[in-house]
């Protein structure tokens, strides 16, 4: 299970379309393009967190950006007025699923942001129709709400 946490930059994050991701939905996460546009976004407008891109051997098998949540009007109410977190394009490589990485990397990530930038709730968005992401988050402490955006429902850890 030994992998590394490296900050993305617009000098690696080239490196995330190596991710074998061909067995997920694009509804399901966004592509790198969109992970691109929100690291132009986090740094024009100074968020913080951390984006790491995940490397095992050398090679690039996910990426897991956890940084400032910027309000959106389909936020849950419970967000509003308070500061928080938001859990985005996290996604690992097929071929290193359920093998543990996943969870560790999760919980990695969140102690970093913690440790580096304060505690505080962290938001995400599942596809209405991705049981094995639904199931995921439980396991690591989200509860589904009844918000959505789009076709996610929104999950919220730490209220």
């Amino acid at each position: 299970m030994n992998y590394e946490l490296e900050e993305i930059t617009f000098d690696n994050v080239e490196k995330a379309y190596e991710i074998d991701r061909s067995d997920i939905p694009e509804d399901f996460v966004d592509g790198v393009p969109n992970l691109i546009e929100n690291l132009e976004y986090g740094r024009d407008h100074n968020c913080i967190g951390h984006a790491f891109l995940i490397k095992k051997d050398g090679h690039a098998i996910g990426t897991i950006p956890l940084g400032e949540g910027i309000v959106w009007d389909t936020d849950p109410l419970e967000l509003k007025n308070r500061d928080f977190y938001r859990l985005v394009f996290f996604v690992l490589d097929k071929n290193y699923r359920s093998q543990g990485i996943g969870a560790k990397v999760l919980e990695d990530t969140v102690q970093r942001v913690y440790k580096d930038f304060g505690e505080g709730p962290i938001v995400l968005g599942v596809h209405k129709d991705n049981v094995d992401a639904e199931r995921f988050y439980k396991r690591h402490g989200f509860a589904k709400t009844e918000y959505m955006e789009g076709n996610d429902y929104y999950y919220i850890r730490g209220l």
